[in-house]
């Protein structure tokens, strides 16, 4: 690699296809069986993908869907949903754990990142070009795949054993997905480069991932206002709660006033509504997130996840230009 990299620098280009010279030659050539897999792992899962989706449809229209209604649990296991959704919710922690962690520890432990140091190549611009790649590479991936999943997704929602507000529906979808591998990607990085250790780097940055997604699903009830909703006590549930997220519920009177939905659970009905009748209460009051919402709040969401990777980036970035490798 040392010749490699002399030979960069005299003649201002690296062996290999014109259409990758110096810097960026190397830094493929070196990672470029992390790079096929991203790339064969995301061929073959649009292909997966498409798949499933000519036959779910397949599986509704055989069972008269959508005049007649199919249980969920038959279209999982019949369609390959679940397997689809484990594996899309695995793959930001995958690339975080298998191509992140191991970016620049790996050069570090193995002592790459001190002879590329050595040579005409600055150590900011050998790290912003590895970073360039990886953080291509991992975009692309999810964005594709997203896309894929959003596809097959949308025009069969109903029958999906998840709601739209659920990780497996809300983060597989839209821009979730890459800027959730993006984060968590930049993440592994800056573990690494703390670490300096490969296998330490994995360990911490699955522990890591684990913790963000638990964090993350607490996160999503906050990414948009929420909205309430009065309806009459006896009166049936409006259409628009059917793909709501329901945060909280009261019964309200009809000055305005709320209770807590348990005030009124009695044992019997007589005292249900003796309860009732004493506080005047009238309507149902819902607090919820509508499904028309949902765009608005993966975009917030997207935007959260990639304004933390930037921060990390640069940190990343100011901590090489600062210490040494």
């Amino acid at each position: 690699m040392s010749a490699t990299l002399t030979e960069t620098s005299r003649t201002g280009r690296a062996p290999g296809p014109r259409l990758l010279r110096g810097l960026n030659w190397l830094v493929v050539r070196q990672h470029r069986a992390a790079l096929l897999t991203v790339l064969a792992v995301t061929v073959l899962g649009s292909i997966w993908i498409a798949y499933q989706h000519g036959r779910m449809g397949q599986t509704l229209e055989a069972a008269g869907w959508p005049e007649k209604e199919l249980a969920q649990p038959a279209v999982a296991s019949t369609t390959g949903l679940s397997l689809t959704v484990t594996a899309l919710s695995a793959l930001p922690v995958i690339l975080a754990v298998f191509l992140g962690a191991p970016l620049i520890a790996g050069d570090q432990e193995h002592g790459t990142a001190q002879l590329v140091t050595t040579q005409s190549v600055s150590r900011r611009r050998w790290l912003t070009t590895k970073l360039l790649w990886c953080y291509a590479a991992v975009v692309v991936s999810g964005t594709v795949l997203s896309a894929f999943f959003t596809w097959w997704w949308k025009p069969y929602r109903s029958v999906f054993s998840s709601p739209w507000s659920e990780g497996p529906v809300f983060d597989n979808t839209g821009p979730v997905l890459p800027a959730l591998c993006l984060f968590l990607t930049a993440a592994g990085i800056t573990i690494g480069l703390l670490l300096r250790r490969v296998l330490a780097s994995m360990l911490v940055t699955f522990v890591f991932a684990a913790i963000v997604e638990v964090v993350w699903g607490e996160m999503r009830a906050y990414l948009a206002p929420s909205r309430m909703l009065t309806y009459p006590l006896d009166g049936d549930m409006p259409a628009r709660l059917n793909e709501s997220l329901e945060l909280d519920r009261w019964i309200g009177s009809a000055d305005g006033h709320l209770y807590g939905w348990g005030l009124c659970a009695k044992t019997t009905e007589a005292a249900s509504d003796a309860c009732i009748k004493e506080h005047g209460i009238v309507n149902n009051v819902v607090e919820y997130l509508g499904y028309d919402q949902m765009p608005a709040m993966q975009w917030t969401g997207a935007g959260i996840l990639v304004a933390a990777t930037a921060v990390l980036t640069v940190f990343t970035l100011w901590r090489v230009s600062r210490s040494p490798l």
